[in-house]
Protein backbone atom coordinates (compact mmCIF):
# COMPACT_ATOMS: atom_id res chain seq x y z
CA UNK A 1 0.00 0.00 0.00
CA UNK A 2 3.00 2.45 0.61
CA UNK A 3 3.63 2.11 -3.26
CA UNK A 4 0.13 2.93 -4.04
CA UNK A 5 0.36 6.09 -2.00
CA UNK A 6 3.49 7.29 -3.09
CA UNK A 7 2.13 7.00 -6.49
CA UNK A 8 -1.00 9.23 -5.13
CA UNK A 9 0.89 11.65 -3.48
CA UNK A 10 2.81 12.13 -7.04
CA UNK A 11 -0.37 12.23 -9.17
CA UNK A 12 -1.69 14.83 -6.14
CA UNK A 13 1.59 17.40 -6.35
CA UNK A 14 1.09 16.94 -10.66
CA UNK A 15 -2.45 18.23 -10.73
CA UNK A 16 -1.78 20.86 -8.31
CA UNK A 17 0.84 21.64 -10.95
CA UNK A 18 -2.24 22.70 -13.07
CA UNK A 19 -2.23 19.76 -15.40
CA UNK A 20 -5.53 17.22 -16.21
CA UNK A 21 -4.68 13.93 -15.35
CA UNK A 22 -6.21 10.84 -16.89
CA UNK A 23 -4.05 7.80 -15.22
CA UNK A 24 -4.56 4.27 -17.42
CA UNK A 25 -3.89 1.71 -14.94
CA UNK A 26 -2.14 -1.84 -15.15
CA UNK A 27 -2.85 -5.24 -13.54
CA UNK A 28 0.74 -6.45 -13.54
CA UNK A 29 1.35 -6.95 -9.66
CA UNK A 30 -2.05 -9.05 -9.78
CA UNK A 31 -1.78 -10.71 -13.38
CA UNK A 32 0.65 -9.82 -16.15
CA UNK A 33 1.02 -10.72 -19.45
CA UNK A 34 3.83 -13.03 -19.10
CA UNK A 35 1.89 -15.36 -16.94
CA UNK A 36 -0.79 -15.90 -20.08
CA UNK A 37 1.09 -18.61 -21.26
CA UNK A 38 1.36 -20.02 -18.14
CA UNK A 39 -2.43 -19.71 -17.76
CA UNK A 40 -3.17 -21.36 -21.04
CA UNK A 41 -1.13 -24.77 -20.55
CA UNK A 42 -3.95 -24.75 -17.27
CA UNK A 43 -6.20 -24.72 -19.38
CA UNK A 44 -7.43 -21.60 -19.31
CA UNK A 45 -7.67 -19.66 -22.93
CA UNK A 46 -5.88 -17.15 -23.49
CA UNK A 47 -8.61 -14.77 -24.11
CA UNK A 48 -10.00 -15.25 -20.45
CA UNK A 49 -6.43 -14.90 -19.01
CA UNK A 50 -6.85 -11.31 -20.88
CA UNK A 51 -9.69 -10.71 -19.21
CA UNK A 52 -8.42 -11.49 -16.08
CA UNK A 53 -5.85 -9.31 -16.82
CA UNK A 54 -8.14 -6.73 -17.42
CA UNK A 55 -10.11 -7.12 -13.97
CA UNK A 56 -6.73 -6.88 -11.86
CA UNK A 57 -6.53 -3.20 -13.17
CA UNK A 58 -10.04 -2.41 -11.45
CA UNK A 59 -8.69 -3.73 -8.61
CA UNK A 60 -6.02 -1.41 -8.37
CA UNK A 61 -8.10 1.37 -9.73
CA UNK A 62 -9.93 1.21 -6.74
CA UNK A 63 -6.86 1.10 -4.64
CA UNK A 64 -5.13 4.38 -6.33
CA UNK A 65 -8.84 5.93 -5.91
CA UNK A 66 -8.33 5.57 -2.63
CA UNK A 67 -5.46 6.45 -1.93
CA UNK A 68 -5.95 9.78 -3.97
CA UNK A 69 -9.26 10.69 -2.18
CA UNK A 70 -7.47 10.30 1.33
CA UNK A 71 -5.47 12.99 0.14
CA UNK A 72 -8.43 15.20 -0.72
CA UNK A 73 -8.24 14.80 -4.65
CA UNK A 74 -11.38 14.07 -6.62
CA UNK A 75 -11.43 11.11 -8.48
CA UNK A 76 -13.27 9.41 -11.17
CA UNK A 77 -12.65 5.49 -11.69
CA UNK A 78 -13.95 4.78 -14.90
CA UNK A 79 -14.00 1.27 -16.58
CA UNK A 80 -14.11 -0.22 -20.11
CA UNK A 81 -15.79 -3.33 -18.72
CA UNK A 82 -19.42 -2.07 -16.79
CA UNK A 83 -18.85 -2.93 -12.95
CA UNK A 84 -21.73 -0.18 -11.92
CA UNK A 85 -21.05 -1.52 -7.98
CA UNK A 86 -17.21 0.23 -7.86
CA UNK A 87 -16.75 2.54 -11.00
CA UNK A 88 -18.21 4.47 -13.99
CA UNK A 89 -18.49 2.73 -17.31
CA UNK A 90 -15.41 4.73 -19.50
CA UNK A 91 -18.10 7.10 -22.13
CA UNK A 92 -15.20 9.74 -23.61
CA UNK A 93 -17.34 12.80 -23.48
CA UNK A 94 -18.04 12.16 -19.48
CA UNK A 95 -14.52 11.19 -19.27
CA UNK A 96 -13.51 14.78 -20.47
CA UNK A 97 -15.99 16.45 -18.67
CA UNK A 98 -14.46 15.26 -15.71
CA UNK A 99 -10.98 16.10 -16.71
CA UNK A 100 -12.57 19.66 -16.93
CA UNK A 101 -14.18 19.56 -13.62
CA UNK A 102 -10.34 19.02 -12.16
CA UNK A 103 -11.15 15.61 -11.15
CA UNK A 104 -8.10 12.84 -11.83
CA UNK A 105 -9.58 10.17 -13.64
CA UNK A 106 -8.44 6.74 -13.61
CA UNK A 107 -9.16 4.35 -16.54
CA UNK A 108 -9.00 0.60 -15.54
CA UNK A 109 -9.90 -2.76 -17.99
CA UNK A 110 -7.72 -1.32 -20.61
CA UNK A 111 -10.03 -1.43 -23.86
CA UNK A 112 -12.62 -3.61 -22.65
CA UNK A 113 -11.31 -6.03 -25.47
CA UNK A 114 -8.71 -9.19 -25.21
CA UNK A 115 -5.36 -9.10 -27.19
CA UNK A 116 -4.37 -4.98 -26.37
CA UNK A 117 -2.04 -4.21 -24.16
CA UNK A 118 -2.48 -1.63 -21.36
CA UNK A 119 0.08 0.41 -23.48
CA UNK A 120 -2.07 0.62 -26.67
CA UNK A 121 -5.28 1.27 -24.36
CA UNK A 122 -3.06 4.30 -22.72
CA UNK A 123 -1.91 5.27 -26.27
CA UNK A 124 -5.82 5.49 -27.23
CA UNK A 125 -7.64 7.05 -24.54
CA UNK A 126 -4.72 9.85 -24.93
CA UNK A 127 -6.00 10.36 -28.17
CA UNK A 128 -9.63 10.21 -27.22
CA UNK A 129 -9.55 13.06 -24.63
CA UNK A 130 -7.73 14.77 -26.38
CA UNK A 131 -4.19 14.66 -24.55
CA UNK A 132 -1.20 16.12 -25.03
CA UNK A 133 1.41 13.70 -24.19
CA UNK A 134 1.56 10.12 -23.16
CA UNK A 135 3.61 9.46 -19.62
CA UNK A 136 4.69 6.66 -20.03
CA UNK A 137 5.94 5.81 -16.09
CA UNK A 138 8.66 2.36 -15.56
CA UNK A 139 11.06 1.57 -13.49
CA UNK A 140 13.82 3.02 -15.03
CA UNK A 141 15.24 6.21 -16.39
CA UNK A 142 14.05 6.22 -19.72
CA UNK A 143 14.44 3.88 -22.78
CA UNK A 144 17.83 2.49 -23.06
CA UNK A 145 20.19 0.56 -25.76
CA UNK A 146 19.50 -2.44 -23.52
CA UNK A 147 18.04 -4.01 -20.42
CA UNK A 148 19.46 -1.60 -17.87
CA UNK A 149 18.68 -3.86 -15.35
CA UNK A 150 20.87 -6.50 -16.79
CA UNK A 151 23.88 -4.64 -18.59
CA UNK A 152 25.49 -1.82 -16.72
CA UNK A 153 27.16 -0.73 -19.68
CA UNK A 154 23.23 0.18 -21.53
CA UNK A 155 23.23 3.62 -22.91
CA UNK A 156 19.94 6.26 -22.24
CA UNK A 157 18.48 7.67 -25.26
CA UNK A 158 17.35 11.21 -24.23
CA UNK A 159 15.54 11.65 -27.46
CA UNK A 160 13.49 8.99 -29.66
CA UNK A 161 11.97 9.58 -33.05
CA UNK A 162 9.17 6.97 -33.20
CA UNK A 163 10.60 5.03 -36.87
CA UNK A 164 13.86 4.27 -34.47
CA UNK A 165 11.71 2.91 -31.75
CA UNK A 166 9.89 0.71 -34.26
CA UNK A 167 12.80 -0.18 -36.43
CA UNK A 168 15.19 -1.07 -33.55
CA UNK A 169 12.62 -2.95 -31.44
CA UNK A 170 13.38 -1.11 -28.41
CA UNK A 171 11.12 -2.46 -25.56
CA UNK A 172 9.43 0.58 -24.54
CA UNK A 173 5.87 0.13 -25.84
CA UNK A 174 4.14 -2.67 -28.53
CA UNK A 175 4.18 -1.70 -31.69
CA UNK A 176 0.76 -0.94 -31.78
CA UNK A 177 0.96 1.71 -29.52
CA UNK A 178 3.80 3.26 -30.84
CA UNK A 179 1.80 3.40 -34.37
CA UNK A 180 -0.80 5.17 -33.16
CA UNK A 181 1.41 7.70 -30.85
CA UNK A 182 3.03 8.01 -34.31
CA UNK A 183 0.20 8.45 -36.65
CA UNK A 184 -1.37 11.07 -34.91
CA UNK A 185 1.90 12.47 -33.75
CA UNK A 186 1.60 12.19 -29.65
CA UNK A 187 4.65 12.38 -28.07
CA UNK A 188 5.78 9.93 -25.50
CA UNK A 189 7.82 10.55 -22.41
CA UNK A 190 9.28 7.45 -20.72
CA UNK A 191 10.68 8.08 -17.26
CA UNK A 192 11.37 6.33 -13.36
CA UNK A 193 7.88 7.15 -11.82
CA UNK A 194 9.81 5.51 -8.53
CA UNK A 195 11.97 8.74 -7.98
CA UNK A 196 10.00 11.04 -5.99
CA UNK A 197 8.84 14.22 -7.99
CA UNK A 198 8.79 12.42 -11.42
CA UNK A 199 5.39 13.01 -12.26
CA UNK A 200 4.99 16.92 -11.27
CA UNK A 201 8.63 16.96 -13.26
CA UNK A 202 7.57 15.39 -16.33
CA UNK A 203 4.02 17.30 -16.16
CA UNK A 204 6.15 20.66 -15.99
CA UNK A 205 8.05 19.73 -18.81
CA UNK A 206 11.35 19.35 -16.87
CA UNK A 207 13.90 17.46 -18.81
CA UNK A 208 13.58 13.96 -17.70
CA UNK A 209 13.24 10.42 -18.87
CA UNK A 210 13.18 9.92 -22.99
CA UNK A 211 11.40 12.16 -25.43
CA UNK A 212 9.36 9.84 -28.04
CA UNK A 213 8.25 12.22 -30.77
CA UNK A 214 8.48 12.93 -34.38
CA UNK A 215 12.04 13.68 -36.48
CA UNK A 216 12.93 16.92 -36.61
Amino acid sequence: MEEVLHIARQVQQAQLAGCQLAVVIGGGNILRGAQFKEAAEAAIQEATAHYMGMLATVINGLALQDALESLGCQTRLMSAIRMDGVSEPYIRRRGRRHLEKERIVILAAGTGGPFVTTDTAAALRALELSAEVVLKATRVDGVYSDDPEKNPHAVLYRELSYSTVIEQGLRVMDRSAIAHCMEHDMPILVFNYKKDGNIERAVRGEKIGTMIAAEG
